[in-house]
């Protein structure tokens, strides 16, 4: 009976190692298989940033991304402690933040929201969200920061998606061989990064200059021009076809209280506002691809001295522009509501 017992009781441990090793073997290929991105954004500046910054918590959630950092082209405090909020209560604290000095002049373009939920006080006086850093000015300038990560990571595997204005990434692409890599930024990018896709320019309207080209003409010139590797960028006539609704914000949120997204829409414009997810379709495309899109063929950007953005077809080019038409703007709507919806998995533990 005893040897019995033994015999059921190393059966047991036996099936059980099994388990976790295949457990363990199924997350490893989760996180292997996630793809890597970093964030590039001038958040604070229009709250589509927040809402695409939302949408990567949620691929975070399910393992479709591997979050390697946020890069931020605004300057001050505010939007580093609002990225902080965002990571903190997401359940991501310890995601990277990389912060820009000397760059585009942006703080009186609009309201900052990112300011604004960092004042935020509840009803005992105190911040009415957490955070989990102690001193902004200690983060590390941008182009330290990517050349940091993309040193750590294998070849040709990163996505960057750029969100705001290009002065980080041109900034990143005149970095020498330091002692993070004895590789030049362009070489560092050329080496790890697979694919930028960047939210700027205008190719239906030649008189539009986009705010994202606009701020840093020099800087947008030098990396459509410059940069070594494939990008595809989501020009403004796509994001202001597709409308991210009010009345979600309004009745989608019931779940929680307080919410640094929530309160950053609300507070960004008076409610209640239907805002374009200009940002939002970057994120989609450099995630799930090119089925919710129209691609245009091979070329390339250049940046007229007024921040126009021209595109040349030319089948040795690797620039590319997305397009959608009124069908692929309504679906593309109605999938952002419903990932922009879902609670964080931490809220379900």
């Amino acid at each position: 009976m005893r040897k019995k017992k033994l015999y059921v009781i190393s059966l047991f441990l036996i099936i059980l190692s099994s388990c976790i090793s295949t457990r363990k073997q199924q997350m490893e290929k989760v996180a292997s298989d996630a793809e890597k991105v970093i964030l590039e954004t001038d958040i604070g500046n229009d709250v589509d940033d927040a809402l695409a910054l939302d949408m990567l918590y949620k691929y975070l959630d399910i393992g479709k991304i591997d979050l390697l950092g946020i890069t931020i082209n605004k300057e001050g405090q505010y939007p580093a402690e609002y990225i902080d909020i965002m990571n903190t209560w997401y359940g991501y604290p310890r995601i990277p933040i990389g912060i820009i000095h000397n760059g585009a002049d942006c703080e009186n373009d609009a309201k900052n929201y990112a300011k604004s939920v960092c004042l935020i006080q509840g009803a005992n006086g105190k911040p009415a969200f957490k955070r989990s850093l102690k001193n902004y000015n200690h983060l590390p300038e941008a182009p330290t920061l990517y050349r940091k990560i993309l040193s750590q990571q294998p070849d040709n595997s990163v996505t960057i998606i750029s969100v705001g204005f290009s002065t980080n990434l041109a900034r990143l692409l005149d970095t020498p061989a330091d002692n993070i890599s004895p590789l030049t930024g362009k070489e560092l990018i050329r080496k790890k990064v697979k694919l930028l896709c960047t939210m700027a320019g205008c190719f239906n309207n030649p008189n539009l200059y986009e705010y994202n080209v606009a701020k840093d003409i020099p800087a947008a010139r030098k990396v459509f021009t410059e940069w070594p590797t494939r990008l595809v960028t989501s020009p403004f006539e796509v994001g202001i076809a597709i409308n991210y609704p009010a009345k979600s914000i309004e009745n989608d949120f019931s779940w929680v209280s307080m919410h640094p997204m929530v309160e950053a829409y609300k507070s960004y414009q008076k409610m209640p506002y239907d805002r374009p997810t200009w940002d939002l379709t970057s994120v989609l495309y450099s995630v799930e691809g090119s089925s919710y899109f129209t691609v245009s063929p091979a070329g390339r950007i250049n940046i007229t001295d007024k921040g126009a953005t021209v595109f040349t077809p030319d089948p040795q080019g690797n620039r590319y522009y997305l397009k959608v038409d009124s069908m692929q703007a309504e679906n593309i709507k109605q999938h952002f509501v419903k990932q922009v919806t879902k609670q964080p998995v931490h809220f379900n533990k």
